[in-house]
């Protein structure tokens, strides 16, 4: 009888981690297929949450255009990330050199945050990855499509940043200057 039971527990323990490891290689298939994606976003930060669009672009390209009073735009080109206030003209320049964003904007490294990562199944699929800086940064993907859905990191200021996301458009023609890094007169 004790055999039966412990061939039965570890039947299913092998189930359960096996489960786990397809989990993270259908995100790693889906996301080795994407070049770059569309998307709609809510970012929450303490009390403040903000709204927008915005196109990615692997590696290390991001704009994203904000749905607020000052016409927000932010564009990241490489190391460079840039928050334009078209409203009142003013533009800010930013290295990205250590930002947490980085394991998100490079495919390599997100696929790497992703096998490194503790896997916790609920609504959606959550990875909680620790980086070099010892920052958390957890990542959700869908459970039934295995596409990227959010994240939660912390900023510069220890501030953390919730940013939902829904792709509304996956390798789709992006100009050569889309992500041109703006400037103001």
């Amino acid at each position: 009888m004790f055999f039966k039971i412990l061939i039965i527990f570890i039947y299913f323990f092998n189930f359960f981690f096996s489960a786990h490891a397809n989990d993270k290689q259908n995100i790693i298939d889906r996301l080795s297929k994407i070049r770059n994606f569309s998307f709609s976003f809510e970012q929450t930060s303490g009390k403040k949450r903000e709204t927008g669009t915005c196109l990615l672009e692997f590696d290390k390209k991001l704009k994203c255009n904000y749905n607020d009073k000052l016409q927000k735009e932010i564009v990241i080109n490489n190391k460079t990330l840039v928050i334009l206030h078209k409203k009142n003209e003013k533009i800010y320049f930013y290295p990205i050199s250590k930002s947490p964003f980085l394991n998100i904007l490079v495919k390599d490294k997100l696929i790497t945050l992703i096998q490194k990562s503790e896997l916790i199944l609920n609504k959606n699929i959550k990875l909680v990855y620790l980086d070099d800086n010892q920052k958390i940064i957890t990542v959700f993907f869908g459970k039934k499509n295995y596409e990227l859905t959010g994240w939660i990191i912390e900023d510069e200021f220890k501030n953390q940043i919730y940013f939902s996301l829904k792709i509304e458009n996956i390798n789709g023609e992006v100009s050569k200057d889309y992500f041109k890094i703006p400037l103001l007169n």
